[in-house]
């Protein structure tokens, strides 16, 4: 068992729980509801507070601020939680809150995810695994992004969207409706600009699973069917792949609405 390691100038409550390997660096501080697993990092000045779960190999910079009350005015002293998974990094100055008692009371980071500096995951998120915030991305309040999503730099989240599966947003878009997953969404507002084939190959996806999403985007988006019968039409195919069936699925289940590309028509360039 690897010891914890404090520096001095840190502010440790006694109360909060430490396993074997945490490292707290200079003038760190770290409240007494907090509970931080095995061989994590956290910098110098950084601030873990409120009912904070963190789980193993994770490394918190400098200034960040993780846990502090949400940044909600209906936000009412509930005692609510920030759960944060295994190996991720958090980088200088991002901000974290835990969730509210309109949305959960839980705000959830999975596991392996990149959030970069100044990036704000507000209360009662749902983020996967695999993610990476670029610097200055902002998600709103009960925002839900899914696994392996590419946030650009100063993109803003409005509350209560979904960012689907492998899906990317361009650096400076603003997103106020669902973008379905495997799609590349830009622009404020933002619109669809095809799939998302960088990401989708560097993930290992085969020629044949590629096609098949291919297919459904252009039926669903390009073609000019109504998009209730496009989708009709797409869930008939989508017995054929499991990815197929959760691109149909997330479109089924949209309140807010799908984001869109701006043309009625996008070109074979743009969808590859």
């Amino acid at each position: 068992m690897t010891a914890v390691s404090i520096h001095p100038s840190a502010v440790v409550d006694l109360h909060a729980e430490l396993d074997s390997g945490v490292q707290i660096g200079p003038y760190a501080i770290v409240g007494p509801h907090v509970r931080i697993g095995k061989e994590t990092w956290v910098g110098p000045h950084a601030v873990i507070e409120g009912r904070t779960t963190i789980g193993v190999e994770n490394r918190i910079f400098q200034f960040a601020s993780v846990g502090a009350i949400p940044q909600d005015k209906k936000y009412r002293d509930e005692e609510s939680k920030l759960q944060i998974g295994d190996r991720n990094v958090i980088r200088e100055f991002t901000t974290l809150n835990p969730g509210t008692a309109g949305g959960g009371m839980v705000t959830r980071i999975g596991n392996g995810n990149l959030i970069m500096a100044y990036a704000h995951v507000a209360h009662d998120c749902q983020l996967g695994n695999n993610i990476i915030l670029a610097n200055c991305a902002t998600l709103g309040g009960h925002v839900c992004v899914e696994d392996y999503v590419g946030v650009g730099g100063l993109v803003g989240v409005h509350q209560f969207t979904r960012i689907g599966e492998s899906a990317y947003l361009g650096a400076g878009s603003m997103v106020s409706l669902d973008v379905p997953p495997y799609c590349t969404a830009v622009g404020d507002r933002a619109h669809l600009r095809g799939l998302n084939l960088v990401g989708l190959k560097r993930r290992g996806w085969t020629s044949q699973q590629i096609a098949l999403v291919k297919k459904a985007y252009r039926t669903l988006f390009q073609e000019g069917t109504p998009f209730k019968e496009a989708l009709a039409t797409v869930q008939q195919l989508a017995s054929q792949s499991v990815e197929l069936m959760h691109f149909v699925e997330f479109m089924a289940a949209s309140t807010r609405g799908i984001c869109r590309p701006r043309r009625k028509h996008v070109t074979e360039e743009e969808s590859e």
